[in-house]
């Protein structure tokens, strides 16, 4: 568990304490003396003390875009917050291998960007061989037989898929988020494998840059994963979810 300070804080610019913080939006003004200071009102609006436009620029025609840098009152306490993580800890290939072993058989997986998401950045820096900042994705596990669909993956297909080649794992990627539509998708999927009488038969992960494992568990999955996940991340989630934690020793 890290420790985080159990007081009221402020955030942090050029000194402790300071509240300083920074914000961009546009307007649909045209870029002027008159649009600055709308960009300066509109940001008090929001709570800011003593804002500063320190970018106007036209984003298209008759559009502005601003940043505006302010001191805000506002603090926050992190030692009060509590918030649904994966506790997983991140095991190393060896150990992963090692696990997956004595289990005495591979992890079979299926993995899509699912309903109309073309993205595939995600789900192939997870599976893909090459993965991610050097983290080999689940395809380069021996214990791992991973199944990488692609973008645009209807619901129905990903189960049919998943169906026919035993799969232990369905692991759901959603860049595309506009009017929520990544939930929508997660849920349909949930919902279709419980309707099949699958739920309980497969572990289902939710990923993507608008997702933590507090949405993944309000949508029905098992973790959700967000930005900065790596494969040996999701793999040793699986590995601690289907095999036994053996003594890991070298003469064991």
């Amino acid at each position: 568990m890290i420790e985080l300070p159990n007081h009221p804080i402020k955030a942090y610019g050029d000194r402790e304490g300071d509240g300083m913080v920074q914000m961009s939006f546009v307007l649909r003004v045209t870029p002027c003396a008159r649009a600055r200071e709308a960009a300066k009102q509109f940001a008090e609006a929001h709570g800011l003390a003593d804002p500063l436009v320190t970018t106007m620029e036209e984003a298209a025609e008759g559009f502005s875009y601003f940043v505006v840098y302010g001191h805000s009152k506002h603090t926050v306490n992190p030692g009060q917050i509590e918030v649904p993580e994966v506790t997983t800890v991140t095991m190393t290939r060896d150990v992963i291998e090692k696990r997956i072993k004595k289990l005495g058989r591979k992890i079979v997986l299926v993995g899509a960007c699912t309903g109309s998401d073309a993205h595939t950045v995600g789900i192939d820096a997870i599976i893909n061989y090459k993965g991610i900042s050097g983290d080999k994705g689940l395809e380069s596990y021996k214990g791992f037989e991973a199944y990488n669909l692609g973008a645009q993956v209807e619901n129905e297909f990903l189960i049919e898929r998943a169906r026919a080649v035993g799969a232990d794992a369905i692991l759901v990627s959603q860049v595309i988020t506009q009017r929520n539509c990544h939930k929508e998708n997660g849920e349909a999927l949930i919902e279709m494998l419980k309707a099949q009488g699958l739920r309980d038969k497969v572990i289902c992960l939710f990923g993507g840059p608008r997702v933590d494992h507090a949405l993944g568990l309000e949508l029905g999955f098992e973790a959700g994963f967000g930005p900065g996940t790596k494969p040996s991340d999701v793999a040793s989630y699986l590995v601690d979810r289907m095999c036994p934690a053996y003594d890991e020793s070298p003469d064991a």
